[in-house]
């Protein structure tokens, strides 16, 4: 299935949502109408019970520019806002399903917001990526919410202080992606990382998003009590029977896509 609007591509298939950004020309920048267009997507990707895993990509050169600035000027009409860019982000750390993203272009200011909070961001090894904001006056702000926690503070102070674009190799050393890969085999890491990810059982998956990001805000006694409860509830639940059974008999659990 292939769905097209104004500002993204949307496609199912074995079992991965693919949502691409479709703005080219205007550097895929966060528009009004681009947000609203990621939001309805990934509304869709929630609603679809065949969609196991979403994937964001992007049509030219570039992943996402931030701030469309070209719109921030008198008298150009905006559509209405349906979504927002923090919600955007919000949906995609809280998530059940796994959120990842095939960087094939340049990712700057506010897109790389949204690659950190995705769950793997795989680069093109020949792209940049920087915090950019500064150099037209203004900060990280928003982004730094989801972006700090990923970086060291020297990391963090010298990317957001000078304005430099770095390598996405660079990237991936300092945390904000998880990794750069030779744009030739930018496709094929992408699908062998996401044919992985969907062999994982839907609450499982959705339980172990909630690890990584519940678990190191919490008091070392309060994660005790709150991991061992829900390890508890998952090994009773009838999805880790499947996923048992499947194990011992050597064959797929009924979750994994089927060609």
């Amino acid at each position: 299935m292939t769905e097209t609007d104004e500002a993204t591509l949307y496609e199912v298939a074995e079992g991965v949502a693919t949502i691409t950004l479709n703005r080219p020309d205007n550097k895929n920048a966060l528009s009004v109408e681009l947000v609203n267009s990621i939001g309805d997507r990934l509304e869709d990707a929630q609603n679809d019970h065949q969609v196991r895993a979403i994937l964001f990509t992007n049509s030219g050169n570039t992943f996402c520019a931030g701030a469309d600035l070209k719109a921030n000027q008198p008298g150009v009409p905006q559509p209405e806002a349906r979504h927002n860019f923090v919600q955007i982000l919000d949906d995609i750390i809280e998530s059940p399903k796994p959120v990842l993203g095939q960087l094939a272009g340049h990712c700057t200011a506010g897109g790389v917001g949204l690659a950190a909070a995705f769950d793997i961001s795989i680069a093109a090894d020949d792209i940049i990526i920087g915090f950019t904001e500064v150099r037209i006056g203004v900060a990280p702000a928003v982004i730094s919410v989801i972006c700090l926690p990923k970086l060291r503070r020297a990391d963090a102070s010298e990317l957001f202080l000078n304005g430099e674009r770095i390598p996405a190799s660079r990237a991936a050393e300092v945390g904000l992606i998880n990794r750069a890969v030779p744009r030739e085999s930018l496709e094929k890491e992408t699908k062998e990382t996401l044919e992985k990810v969907v062999r994982g059982g839907p609450n499982a998956l959705a339980a172990s998003k909630q690890l990584v990001s519940k678990v190191p805000q919490m008091q070392r006694s309060e994660a005790w009590g709150w991991t061992a409860e829900l390890s508890q509830s998952l090994f009773k639940s009838a999805e880790a029977e499947e996923g048992i059974a499947a194990f011992r008999e050597r064959r797929d659990a009924s979750w994994v896509p089927r060609n």
